[in-house]
Parts: structure tokens; sequence; C-alpha cells
């Protein structure tokens, strides 16, 4: 069996569970700066968590 090459990089995959904790902490902001209301989706939470490791430089697919 061949190996696969990985889509996200393992610091990306940390950068969305720490969103993931916020929001189930109730912590979460979205919006610029957290300025906006509450997250209120596990969607909602791992695409801020992933625009968040987009913007630091790693390793994630372009938003299609």
């Amino acid at each position: 069996m061949a190996k696969r090459k990985r889509k996200y990089s393992r610091s990306a995959g940390s950068d969305v569970e720490n969103e993931m904790r916020r929001y189930k902490r109730g912590t979460a902001k979205s919006g610029k700066g957290g300025k906006g209301g509450k997250v209120k989706s596990r969607k909602q939470a791992i695409a801020i968590g992933l625009s968040k490791a987009r913007k630091k430089g790693k390793k994630v697919p372009r938003k299609k």
C-alpha cells in the first residue's frame, strides 16, 4: 500500500483543535479580531481554525 501525502499539516490540525476547544468552552468569536458574535456551529469553528492556519502560512488547501 502506497503512503498518502498529507493534505493538511499536523500543525494546521492543532490550530483547528484549539479553535474547537474555544468553541466548546463558548469563548470562540467570529469576525475580524474576534469582534463578531459567538460561534454557533462546529463547521464554523473548523473553518475559523483552518483560516487561522492559512494566515500563519501552514499547509492547508485553498478554499474552493
